[in-house]
């Protein structure tokens, strides 16, 4: 069942949203060769609790971290280690927060240090490709627009995009109805309504689409071992314009320097 939200509630989830953005651009001031991902997740439930709120993540079905951390090849859901971060590697960062009873969620995805210009052009499709996702979350348009802007524009840059992981909705739980395909047809699925809220997030591998999870239960990695990248906005449907209630500009604030 969807649930569509007042204007306070949206607000709240504003509120969360941005904390989870501010939190990905407290992380991004640590990411360099040498650092472990566990640290990056020490870093993001210290400020998630300074700024009185919880780590939507952590014990969720089970999973043990505040942070997914996905580096290289890994898609989604990747645990923290203990293995340092090297030169080339690109790490995608999932962040969400539970604040006054609502949710906000995000994911960027970071290069360390200097990366290959083919892996360089892959985080910026699949960036590209949410910009344009959001571009269609208004009221009148549906769900397989959201999700055709997003096939068409990694495909025909030569990408796979992943099928069986989707953005879905956020609200006073972490994931609600609906749930948001990186695919599909223009002008199928639920027509979009004031006060839908939504996390949208293209998952883009470099090579195929297809996928696979590791034993320990959570952990998806490109088939053919590829990398892969990760963004994520969460975004409110409205008149005219998407109201996107996450943001980069911290991270890209912190990234310039």
């Amino acid at each position: 069942m969807v649930h569509y939200k007042s204007a306070e509630e949206i607000e709240l989830i504003r509120e969360s949203s941005l904390l989870v953005s501010k939190t990905l651009a407290e992380v991004a001031k640590y990411i360099k060769p040498g650092v472990t991902s566990l640290k990056l997740d020490q870093i993001a439930e210290e400020f998630i609790r300074d700024n009185n709120a919880i780590p939507a993540f952590k014990g969720y079905g089970g999973f043990p971290a505040s942070l997914c951390i996905s580096v290289n090849e890994v898609v989604v859901h990747g645990f923290p280690s203990k293995t340092e971060l090297k030169e080339g590697d690109v790490i995608s960062v999932d962040c969400g927060v539970l604040k006054n009873k609502f949710y906000g969620d995000s994911a960027y995805t970071f290069a360390v240090g200097e990366i290959a210009p083919e892996v360089q052009q892959l985080l910026t499709v699949t960036k590209e490709c949410l910009a344009l996702a959001i571009e269609k979350a208004v009221v009148g348009m549906r769900l397989g627009d959201i999700g055709f802007a997003v096939q068409e524009h990694a495909e025909k840059h030569g990408y796979g995009v992943v099928r069986e992981l989707v953005g879905h909705g956020v609200g006073k739980r972490l994931h609600e109805d609906p749930q948001v395909p990186n695919y599909g047809k223009r002008g199928s699925g639920i027509k979009l309504q004031q006060g839908l809220v939504i996390a949208i997030e293209p998952m883009i591998n470099l090579g195929t689409h297809r996928v696979k999870q590791a034993n320990d239960g959570w952990t998806i990695y490109t088939h053919d071992r590829q990398p892969s990248a990760h963004f994520e906005h969460t975004v409110s449907v409205s008149n005219g314009k998407a109201d996107v209630l996450s943001t980069f500009s911290y991270i890209e604030e912190v990234l310039k320097k």
